[in-house]
């Protein structure tokens, strides 16, 4: 810090013009940390995110903020799978040219090759590659293969304690019980109002193609 003395015959006023040119100089000479400082709350800084929290690449920001349950949902959007139901009596369900329904002890019969896809929560639709036809239930509990997907083609896909699938009509039923998909012992469709969750003939394993 420079010392300033008045000279001999000169006035402390004359050098009055000297102090901005003083103060500008110490202000050149301060830190720049100031530049660095956080804007005011409520102000929009057009400065760069370096420095500020990012959520790590790779990953789902609107999972982060609502939870996990967003992921989880994620496979009832669209999804579609190419399985083969293999069911608790030992048969492969399958849907024939004419679209009828029953089980096939064959492992290569290409009528039993289905495309199982998501239609909304729970919900699936259940169609044969080969035949073109979809897995229906009626209002009267008939199962069979419709042409057109409707109503009928709408099922519940439910994972038991077993481990094996139940297949249920998702609109129609008799009384308060749901009517599910089912074989009998013989590979033979059974009548939805004869059908129960806990029933072995309703409970198919998906296998993959």
């Amino acid at each position: 810090m420079w010392k300033w003395e008045l000279t001999k015959g000169a006035s402390a006023c004359s050098h009055l013009p000297l102090l901005p040119l003083v103060l500008a100089l110490l202000v050149s000479l301060l830190p720049g940390a100031c530049c660095n400082a956080h804007p005011p709350r409520g102000t929009n800084s057009s400065a760069p995110l370096e420095g500020r929290h990012r959520p790590p690449r790779g990953t789902n920001s609107s999972a982060a903020l609502v939870g996990r349950h967003v992921r989880s949902y994620n496979h009832l959007q669209g999804d579609v799978r190419r399985r083969k139901l293999f069911s608790f009596q030992k048969f492969f369900l399958r849907i024939d040219t004419n679209g009828r329904v029953n089980g096939t002890k064959s492992r290569d019969d290409p009528t039993s090759v289905l495309e199982i896809k998501s239609v909304a929560v729970g919900i699936v639709a259940i169609r044969g590659l080969s035949s073109n036809y979809y897995l229906a239930i009626s209002k009267r509990g008939e199962v069979y293969g419709a042409k057109d997907y409707g109503i009928d083609c709408m099922l519940k896909e439910r994972i038991e304690e077993n481990g094996y699938n139940t297949y249920a009509s998702s609109e129609w039923r008799n009384g308060r019980k749901q009517m599910f998909v089912g074989l009998s012992v013989k590979g033979r469709p059974l009548r939805g109002k004869k059908t129960r969750r806990k029933h072995n003939a309703t409970h198919f394993l998906p296998i993959m193609v």
